[in-house]
């Protein structure tokens, strides 16, 4: 069969299963997430029914869906919103980095992966995953609560965090001196700084140069300025991803929300692309070894999500109901932990197990997250009640 013909046929069965992949999750009420990695597992190497060569269109695919991810968050907020969450959350955001990054990291240390295997595990398992949690919390009918202001503020924490520990990672397993990392840091520090001046000063004439009132012309500008971006942010020595970011933030009012409205469809699209890449290029054999540390970080990390949640929760006078809610909301993982292990794959400075590891984390973390956030009140509420069938006073609801 011809090339070209052959190449057709395995993208549309891959975004046809896509499709199927995102209704069955749909229906089951979970994120997609598990289920594209599922997927990419069953067709990649070692899988049932290995792929042909479409490497080069997914390869790019995949790293246009990373930009996404990253842009589409970015529009979240305003740099004056960052700046307020950062205010309020930056002793709960030391407090959950100490604790989430930790057992990444010590496992890592543990199977002998190394200092830069440390450095990978610990943003494994350190970062929630913000679209998932936004989606739970919708779904739940929870963006009102008092304590969604602390979810927020601590997921605004995290991104910022990301925005530094990108281009460190990326220096890292880049292979460059100490003098040449910090050299990274410092150019990543500068053009974060200078983009968020801009984005508080002058936001409205970014909005304004890539705003139209065309649809398509505006689907091109915003593309192109995010696409522009991430690549020069690559070329010197930024992640890619974290010039999304900072586009993101850069482009404010309704120009972002219709941004948002628009590149929705593509990053679910290249999203999907991404996660199940991922999941071609790790072996499922190599999973079983792993598993049983899968399992220990994700019942260590849930229990120091909670306790982050609880503890922030907590400091802004919220009920033990909403304590819980809170905590139970961050457990989720899943798109930057796969960003974290797929830059660590793709440079091939850490083995094939941490990929392994990374993927079996994010699936039991993906299903995880939701299921707690879903059950946490009712197990609370049955938790509160007194022996004999009787009912506690009622409760806090935070």
């Amino acid at each position: 069969m011809d090339h070209t013909a052959l190449s057709l046929i395995e993208l549309g069965a891959v975004f046809f299963g896509l499709g199927a992949l995102g209704r069955l999750a749909g229906k089951i009420g979970m994120s997609p997430i598990p289920l594209y990695l599922i997927g990419g597992l069953c067709f990649g190497q070692g899988g049932l029914i290995p792929l042909g060569d479409i490497g080069d269109f997914t390869h790019l695919a995949s790293e246009i869906g990373v930009v996404l991810l990253l842009l589409l968050l970015g529009l979240e907020y305003s740099a004056a919103e960052l700046f307020t969450g950062l205010k309020r959350s930056w002793v709960a955001g030391l407090v959950d980095i100490v604790l989430n990054a930790a057992p990444g990291a010590i496992v890592a240390l543990i199977l002998g992966w190394g200092p830069i295997g440390a450095i990978v595990m610990a943003g494994v398992t350190y970062i929630s995953s913000s679209g998932i949690i936004a989606k739970v919390l919708g779904d739940l009918g929870r963006l009102g609560n008092r304590e969604t202001p602390v979810v927020l503020s601590i997921l605004v924490f995290e991104d910022l965090v990301m925005a530094l520990y990108l281009p460190i990672l990326t220096a890292v397993l880049g292979g460059v001196s100490f003098l040449g990392g910090m050299k990274a840091v410092g150019i990543s520090l500068m053009v974060i700084t200078v983009v968020l001046v801009i984005a508080l000063k002058f936001g409205r004439y970014v909005s304004a140069a890539v705003d139209s009132p065309d649809r398509e012309v505006f689907l091109l500008k915003v593309l192109g300025a995010a696409l522009l971006v991430a690549g020069v942010a690559s070329a010197m020595q930024v992640s890619a991803a974290v010039g999304a970011f900072l586009l993101g933030i850069a482009i404010s009012g309704s120009t972002a929300e219709n941004a948002t409205h628009m590149l929705e469809p593509l990053r679910d699209l290249f999203a999907a692309v991404f996660f199940v890449v991922f999941g071609l290029n790790t072996n499922p054999a190599s999973i079983p070894p792993v598993l049983g540390w899968a399992v220990v970080l994700a019942v260590a990390t849930t229990l120091t999500k909670v306790g982050t949640g609880w503890w922030a929760a907590r400091r802004q006078g919220i009920g033990k109901m909403g304590r819980a809610r809170a905590g139970a909301a961050l457990v989720a993982r899943g798109e930057f932990s796969i960003v974290i292990a797929g830059l660590a794959v793709a440079a091939g400075a850490v083995t094939g197990e941490l990929a392994a590891l990374a993927t079996a984390y994010v699936l039991l973390m993906a299903i995880l997250g939701p299921t707690a956030a879903r059950i946490v009140e009712p197990v609370a509420r049955a938790l509160q009640r007194k022996p004999f069938g009787s009912k506690s006073p009622a409760s806090q609801t935070g």
